[in-house]
């Protein structure tokens, strides 16, 4: 059970689950963890919460049933140009941004999905595919409020692993593990090999990372064993991963230099 997770989503992301801030601020308090992070969908997600929603988390309670929370949002990725859906000054007002790239709302020249399941390609270039989604990436993160990189290892989106790493080090963003994505089955393809490579590129620069449940609803709050498991494998030495940090740890961390 992690202690700390911050890449979970409540109903307001507008899939997947009906529970509210307090269902999962319970679950949280009574798995005994430390801290909660709220990062529901940015509004280009089908059925998402609109920008008033994310406008109004700073003044959300900063604890629930027992539980400290931080309020953030995965924001979507939009286009190569790394554009978020999501403006600056919204994400000024959060404790956090994810970034994520999603078949629903990521649009390129090179290669895009319209929905999860669909694997149409645009293009038989893969190279090129390669270099705008790592483009895509690299701008998102060159974005002062964007902390975290979600789910980098979707195999419908390739990435050149040396560049994202290395872009993920100088702008002080921390790239996640995500259990969603290690699910046997799970709509990103194979993603553990993809994972593996960045671990062990991160773990070159000492760099970070950040382990989640993308847990869609309380269920699943704080659990991610493939995550840890794969961190493990990797090496990854407990004082780098976020989530074992203490809490004061945790905020230096997550502001950005």
């Amino acid at each position: 059970m992690l202690p700390i997770d911050l890449h979970t989503h409540t109903t307001a992301s507008g899939h997947g689950t009906t529970d509210t801030i307090a269902d999962l601020a319970k679950s949280a308090c009574q798995k005994g963890m430390l801290l909660l992070g709220i990062s529901d969908h940015g509004p280009a997600t089908p059925g998402s919460c609109r920008e008033s929603y994310f406008r109004g988390l700073p003044m959300a309670p900063k604890k629930r049933a027992g539980i400290a929370l931080l309020y953030g949002a995965e924001a979507n990725i939009l286009n190569p140009d790394g554009q978020l859906d999501l403006r600056d000054d919204i994400l000024a007002g959060l404790d956090f941004c994810i970034a994520s790239i999603h078949p629903q709302t990521y649009r390129s020249p090179a290669y895009h999905r319209t929905s999860f399941w669909n694997n149409r390609q645009t293009t038989e270039t893969p190279e090129l595919a390669k270099t705008t989604n790592t483009n895509a990436y690299i701008h998102a993160m060159e974005n002062p409020h964007v902390n975290i990189l979600g789910h980098p290892d979707d195999q419908h989106y390739p990435i050149n692993c040396e560049c994202l790493v290395e872009a993920a080090v100088q702008n002080h963003v921390y790239l996640e593990v995500n259990e969603a994505s290690l699910a046997p089955g799970g709509y990103r393809g194979e993603t553990r090999s993809t994972m593996l490579k960045l671990l062990r590129l991160s773990l070159r620069y000492r760099h970070p990372i950040l382990l989640s449940s993308d847990s869609h609803g309380a269920r699943d709050v704080g659990s991610a064993p493939l995550a840890e498991a794969l961190a493990a494998e990797a090496a990854y030495p407990r004082e780098l991963i976020l989530n074992y940090m203490t809490l004061d740890q945790l905020s230096g961390y997550l502001k950005r230099s």
